[in-house]
């Protein structure tokens, strides 16, 4: 048996592919699981690529740190958004219905679902020639959609067009 070709995961686990004498191809697993030495070990092992540093551009830790930033303060955002939602939805307000509530949630949701159909259906087939753009775009909507959903309790005679206005921004 010849072997043919290699794989390596990042687990430690390599798959190869081997020809028999017939020509057929066979695959063989071989299972190498990693036994960390250290706390440190793990910790690498788990938040870094497989390779670092070998693996990524220099400026790899730079982009992970921003990025990481980023999901953080968009995490905190989306808390305060939901918090304003539940808020404007009547949660906390004795005279409001949970039926209200109920129908204002789902006309949110369902307008955001449309809206991603309709975008998918209009703008599907360029997304892969400039995903950057699209990628910035898309960051620039669902900031915009967060914002419109903290404020959307302020204005409370608006606010079922203001959170269905913003479940169309978040594509």
């Amino acid at each position: 048996m010849a072997v043919v070709y290699t794989e390596r995961y990042g687990t430690g686990d390599i798959q190869k592919y081997l020809r028999d004498k017939d020509g057929r191809l066979s695959c063989q697993k071989e299972s190498s699981r990693n036994t960390y030495g250290s706390l440190r070990d793990c910790l690498v092992s788990l938040f870094l690529p497989h390779g670092f540093p070998d693996s990524v551009s220099e400026d790899y830790l730079a982009y992970q740190l921003w990025d990481t930033i980023q999901a953080f303060a968009s995490s905190v955002t989306g808390s305060l958004a939901t918090h304003s939602l539940l808020r404007g939805s009547g949660v906390g307000d004795s005279s409001a219905t949970v039926a209200a509530a109920t129908v204002t949630w789902i006309l949110k949701d369902g307008t955001g679902m449309v809206g991603r159909i309709l975008f998918a259906w209009m703008k599907g087939s360029q997304l892969d020639c400039d995903a950057k753009r699209w990628r910035l775009f898309a960051d620039v909507l669902n900031d915009m959609a967060i914002f419109m959903e903290i404020v959307a309790p302020v204005f409370p005679s608006c606010f079922t067009l203001t959170v269905c206005t913003a479940g169309l921004f978040k594509v």
